[in-house]
């Protein structure tokens, strides 16, 4: 019977971690409509977070390209596409890296932090967090 509740304990622990993750796909939305607009995968390399576009939602925008970007990035496929490059885990953030947003061609300091198991928030900014934009994300649900 012990063996049965620390097995169930260490199965529950480990999912509770688990989850208790940025990395993973995550849904970004339309600031105007609210509607689901793209999917973002976030993943690690080398102990840094990066995240890329894995889809688009809208069928008449699947094949779009940076054509606002600049350098290697101009015209290229926005699907496949790293947007978020270089964070590092700091307390319960990720900072110290960049964020692009396709639309705009642009490129922001940013950090990402998990409110909850489902949710990150992502600030954008120029300068100081103050001057920024934030943008909440939600994780797909399998």
């Amino acid at each position: 019977m012990k063996k049965f509740f620390l097995f169930t304990f260490a199965l529950l622990l480990s999912l509770t971690i688990h989850s208790q993750t940025i990395f993973g796909k995550w849904n970004s939305f339309d600031e105007e409509t609210n509607k689901v607009e793209s999917v973002i995968e976030v993943y690690e390399k080398d102990g840094k977070a990066y995240a890329k576009i894995i889809e688009i939602t809208d069928p008449e925008r699947k094949n779009a390209t940076c054509f606002k970007c600049k350098g290697k990035r101009k015209d290229q496929p926005i699907v496949g596409m790293n947007i978020l490059t270089g964070l590092k885990k700091k307390d319960d953030e990720w900072s110290g890296g960049k964020i692009l947003d396709p639309k705009n061609g642009k490129e922001y300091k940013c950090y990402i932090k998990l409110l909850d198991d489902n949710t990150l928030k992502i600030r954008g900014y120029i300068g100081i967090s103050l001057l920024g934009r934030t943008a909440i994300w939600k994780r797909v649900q399998s």
